[in-house]
Order: structure tokens, then C-alpha cells, then sequence
């Protein structure tokens, strides 16, 4: 487990995917092939030289098998180098970047969770076609934000919208006054929030105090964990619309699980991040079993040959680029009335099948695929 576990993104994971991972391992009876499987963790502070070192530390030194989570693009990137060198499997639930099953696309990395495409798929079709035509993003200078504002853009712009402009601001900053001023100025309907985290959850409060939403412009977030949410408060965070691949409050099903978790977390509800991370590490445990073997690219095979079967995939597919084709959902936060218990945040506006939410596989310059 290699993650955020102190600094911005610690609460979309962090501890949390830990907790996942251990759920995991305990439903498969804490073995595999007879073995015991053991967890390590590991804080990559969001520097993707700390990353790629533990990662390689953990393969070369202490025998690890499969890395997952990897929060932080840019990071995510540097731990990707180092799995497909020394070929061991890689299960990324953080990180929002479309190239790792596009044009960095590796054998041995499956994209779990989501990703900036279906992101911003949703969120920028639905916005354009509810009257806000007009945009200006608000992105952090990394890697991971700067994909959400690219894919953003060209659905903006294919639903007959126009982006009228764009700033980057610095990673985990305080201050996003100036950032806002401009956003205000330019008049955009809406304000495209390529972040996340911290910085998601500071613009959002920055910007309903400085009366931007009061003033009729909107703000789309691309990247919104429930955590966010619970941080900015739905007095503050009522209306916003975003996308994801995961309510704790869904279904009978998702119920349950996240029960369980919140036990264990505090009462804090999950992420999707985190029900990722279960989801991921289980199904690498399966296929290690149907492969008889934890050689990768026997594990590798089963990995992408065997369903997704857990309390919220029902038989979804892992594509020849890595990436898992699960539905997505549109969301808005409730207003403080609607919401009778903890937790209780999302109204579920629409549900995005797999297919329509991924970029299609022909799209993504993946050489996994051009190749054949």
C-alpha cells in the first residue's frame, strides 16, 4: 500500500485504503496458495522521487508482488516506471491521469477507480447542457490536474461550449484569492476546479466567501471525494455536481460493506479511492489464485481474463490497456435539509455506463493496443 498518508490526499486514502486492503485480505482467509499475504505501507508525500525509492526498495529488497493506490499522478507515474522495469503488477485507485491507459499504458498496471476522462465526461456534458456554455478552470500545477483540465476541455468544447480561460495555481497552496479574482472576472457561468483534496476543499469555501456562487457562476468540481464534501460542509458544498464511481449509501450491498469500514475508520464514510483499493487487492488475490503462481505475467493474463465480482462490480472487464470499465455515476451534494444522517451527502443524478464514460480503447495511443 503506497499512499498519501499525511499530507493533502491523506483522507481520500490514506489509512483508509489500509483499512480496504486489510478487509480484503481477511475475506480471503488472509492466504493464498497456502501463503500468507502480508501488507506493507508506505507514505510517498506526494514526491514521485520518495515513490518510485520505496517502490523500489519494497520489490528489490522485501520480496512485494503487486503496489497499490498511488495517489498523486505525477507520483503514480514515477512508481509505474519502476513496476513495468522490474515487472510487477501495479493497481492505481488514486490517481486521476487517462495515460496510464493511454499512452504510458504498461502490461502490469490495471487503472482501478476512475479516471479524468469519465470525470470530466460527465461532469462538463452535463454543465453545458444545463445552460453553463462558458468556462474557466482553476487547475493545480501537476500532472494529475492538468489531464482533468485537457479532458475537461474537449467535452466543453464538443458539447458547443467555449473556455474562455485558465490559471494553475501551486500544489497544497492556502491562498486561492487571486486565482479566484480571475476566475470571477472572466465572466465564465462556470469555474472548473481541476484539483483535489485540500485544494479542492479550500477553493470551494474561498470561493462561496468571496460570493462567486452567489453571483450566478458555478463551480464544477472534476475530482470530489466524500470527504471533501464532509469537509467543506454541505452548507457550503449544496448544489455542486460531480463525478464518481462510488456512493457508500447505494444499495443494500454498498451498505453493508461501508458499515463495516466505518467501524473501523472512525465512522468515517469511504471514498471511492478506498472501495477501490478493497475491490483491486481482491481481485489480484483471485487471480494469483487461478494462475496457481504470483509470477506476473501469469497473474497478469488472469487479472484482465477474469471478472470484477465485488459488493459494487458486477462482472465488469479490465481492458488490453489496463483499464477497468466499471459505470459512473453523476452526483450533486445535498442541501443541509435533504440530508437526515451522517454521511448522508449525494443525490444520484445519472448513471454513466462503462462504455460510455471511458475513452474508447481505439483513442487512447495505448502501444499495448496499436500494437495488435
Amino acid at each position: 500500500m503506497l499512499n498519501d498518508q499525511s499530507g493533502i490526499f491523506a483522507d481520500l486514502g490514506g489509512q483508509g485504503s489500509v483499512i480496504a486492503a486489510r478487509m480484503a485480505v481477511e475475506e480471503a482467509g488472509g492466504t493464498v496458495l497456502g501463503k500468507p499475504v502480508e501488507i506493507i505501507v508506505g507514505d510517498h508525500q506526494n514526491k514521485p522521487d520518495t515513490g518510485s525509492a520505496i517502490a523500489r526498495g519494497w520489490i528489490d529488497t522485501q520480496g512485494v508482488d503487486a503496489i497499490f493506490d498511488v495517489p498523486a499522478s505525477a507520483t503514480a507515474i514515477a512508481v509505474q516506471d519502476v513496476t513495468r522495469d522490474k515487472n510487477k503488477m501495479l493497481f492505481l485507485s488514486g490517481p486521476g491521469s487517462s495515460d496510464f491507459t493511454g499512452k504510458r499504458c504498461s502490461p502490469t498496471t490495471v487503472h482501478w477507480t476512475y479516471d479524468s476522462y469519465a470525470d470530466a465526461n460527465g461532469t462538463a456534458r452535463a454543465l453545458v447542457k444545463q445552460g453553463g456554455d462558458t468556462w474557466f478552470f482553476l487547475t493545480a500545477d501537476n500532472a494529475g490536474s492538468h489531464a482533468q483540465e485537457q479532458d475537461a476541455t474537449g467535452f466543453v468544447k464538443r458539447a458547443g461550449g467555449t473556455v474562455v480561460g485558465a490559471v494553475r495555481h501551486p500544489f497544497a497552496t492556502h491562498d486561492f484569492s487571486s486565482f479566484l479574482l480571475r476566475a470571477q472576472s472572466s465572466g465564465a457561468k462556470v469555474i472548473g476546479l481541476a484539483n483535489a483534496g485540500t485544494d479542492t476543499i479550500t477553493s470551494v469555501k474561498q470561493a462561496r466567501e468571496f460570493g462567486i456562487t452567489s453571483g450566478g457562476q458555478k463551480l464544477a468540481s472534476l475530482l470530489m471525494f466524500i470527504t471533501d464534501i464532509h469537509a467543506i460542509g454541505l452548507e457550503d458544498a449544496q448544489g455542486l455536481v460531480f463525478t464518481d464511481s462510488f456512493y457508500w449509501d447505494m444499495d443494500d450491498q454498498t451498505r453493508a460493506w461501508s458499515r463495516r469500514f466505518m467501524e473501523r475508520h472512525g465512522g468515517r464514510a469511504p471514498t471511492s479511492v478506498q472501495a477501490g483499493v478493497y475491490g483491486a487487492v481482491r481481485h489480484y488475490l483471485k487471480a494469483v489464485a487461478a494462475a496457481g503462481t504470483d509470477e506476473t505475467t501469469a497473474v497478469a493474463r488472469k487479472v484482465k481474463e477474469l471478472p470484477v465480482e465485488d459488493f459494487w462490480s458486477a462482472g465488469f472487464k479490465i481492458r488490453q490497456d489496463g483499464r477497468l470499465v466499471r459505470d459512473m455515476y453523476l452526483f450533486q451534494a445535498k442541501a443541509p435539509s435533504e440530508s437526515k444522517a451522517a454521511w448522508d451527502y449525494y443525490k444520484v443524478l445519472a448513471k454513466i455506463p462503462g462504455d460510455e464514460a471511458f475513452r474508447p480503447v481505439s483513442e487512447g495511443s495505448c502501444p499495448l493496443v496499436n500494437q495488435n
